[in-house]
């Protein structure tokens, strides 16, 4: 794994410095990698997801554990570095192999597909909603993981996506701020639950797996980051994820408003929720209650 000096060092080679509007904070700390690859429980030949693998450090760990690892980069000078560390992992490990050529078949592109290794160069959700298609693609409905330093920006929404649509996602074990961590397990009448709260209670168990003190990464973020579990629940809900997300979106979208102001005083609501209850106020089962009554 990569330490410090060498993300640092694989930087100044290119020129490059991390990028502040990306969420470019690399996480270095080795003892925190090796922690959420063993709690992802990756054995040998396991499809995985990173979304934003940077240098390379974590990605490397995954191709330590046996990971074929489908990563996706939206910044060109990464994609650059992390195609490289793959073709020294490769030249190292593996033997050259008569492999298929993907993405124009450069030579370090040729080694790296000898790992079984895919880089998509560009964002991983297209809008809120959808994972991007070349992803989608990449995926090819296999059963996968996500293990990952998520972006700020995409965390939420992939998260909710990855849990609720994607039934072929075995797990996330990914590094997010600690406060999206805090909503991932708030209860109903806290000030931290919302919409992740209800959507990730609903079809999977999460899981605290470490603190991550703004010193584990270069550079150092303002916020403490949480590394996180979430597992699906079995068997799965039968939830449509679509509505589910529209009601989400209509109730805590006006958090503050009663939710017979919302719907109308004329919808019949489930026993046990009121006109004068706040979205705020409404467990995960009764959001599920809601969402029957549509059905």
């Amino acid at each position: 794994m990569q330490t410090l000096s060498e993300i640092c060092g694989l930087l100044d080679s290119r020129g490059l410095r991390p990028k502040h509007r990306l969420g470019q904070n690399f996480l270095h700390d080795q003892n925190l990698i090796r922690k959420m690859v063993m709690r992802a429980a990756i054995k040998p030949g396991d499809l995985v997801l990173e979304v934003g693998p940077g240098t390379g450090a974590l990605t490397e760990a995954l191709w330590e554990a046996g990971a074929v690892v489908i990563a996706v980069e939206i910044d060109s000078g990464m994609a650059e570095i992390v195609l490289s560390r793959a073709s020294l992992y490769a030249d190292g490990r593996l033997p050259l192999l008569a492999v298929p050529t993907v993405f124009g078949a450069s030579p370090v592109q040729i080694r790296a597909a000898a790992l079984g290794f895919t880089l998509i160069r560009g964002d991983c959700l297209d809008g809120k909603h959808c994972l991007a298609p070349a992803l989608l693609a990449a995926i090819a409905g296999r059963p996968f993981k996500l293990v990952a330093n998520l972006p700020y920006g995409a965390a939420t929404p992939l998260m909710i996506l990855l849990a609720t649509e994607h039934p072929n996602c075995l797990g996330q074990y990914v590094t997010i701020q600690r406060e999206v961590a805090d909503r991932l397990g708030a209860r109903a009448k806290s000030e931290a639950y919302g919409s992740l709260s209800v959507a990730v209670a609903l079809f999977a168990r999460s899981e605290l797996i470490a603190h991550a003190p703004p010193s584990c990464f270069w550079p150092a973020p303002e916020v403490t980051s949480s590394i996180v579990a979430i597992e699906p629940v079995q068997p799965r809900p039968t939830h449509d994820p679509r509505a589910l997300a529209a009601l989400l979106h209509q109730l805590f979208g006006q958090r503050r408003k009663q939710i017979g102001s919302i719907l109308g005083r004329e919808t019949k609501l489930p026993a046990g929720i009121t006109p004068m209850m706040r979205a705020e106020e409404l467990s995960p089962d009764q959001f599920a209650q809601l969402l029957a009554l549509d059905g």
